[in-house]
């Protein structure tokens, strides 16, 4: 099987306090497991990096620490897509047809990033706003 993850289901299953790690975190191992192949877009890494350096934890995650949170947990067992110029047209041109704005954007974009890989599953805890972006991809979308 094969798992396409946002950035949503990235962070959660990062942080142990977070509302959704008990779902998230069995995805994450699956794939750390080999029970499924992991992808994930370039530019999540970016998101679950800024995510992890600025949730209201005590202590916080200093930048060093998310660094490493980042390599064990996720540059070690998920494939990356590149973000090509086209996928980031592609995205603004999806939200203008479906006549939304602001931050659903970096969902379009993980969206076209995950239209490059055969995912089987592509998980978001975003459901709503991919469906809306995304509704022919409505039969492989799912939360953990």
């Amino acid at each position: 099987m094969t798992l396409f993850c946002d950035t949503s289901v990235l962070v959660a299953a990062c942080i142990r306090n977070h509302p959704h790690h008990a779902r998230a975190r069995p995805v994450l191992e699956s794939v750390a497991g080999g029970q499924a192949a992991g992808w994930m877009s370039a530019h999540s890494l970016a998101e679950v990096f800024s995510a992890l350096t600025s949730v209201p934890l005590a202590p916080r995650i200093l930048p060093l620490e998310a660094q490493a949170m980042i390599a064990a947990n996720l540059r070690r067992h998920f494939r990356m897509v590149a973000v090509t110029e086209r996928m980031y047209e592609r995205a603004v041109e999806v939200c203008v047809g479906r006549g939304v704005g602001g931050g659903k954007v970096y969902d379009a974009l993980l969206i076209e990033c995950a239209r490059e890989v055969p995912a089987d599953r592509i998980y978001t805890f975003n459901l709503a706003d991919f469906r809306r972006l995304a509704p022919d991809l409505s039969d492989r979308l799912c939360a953990p």
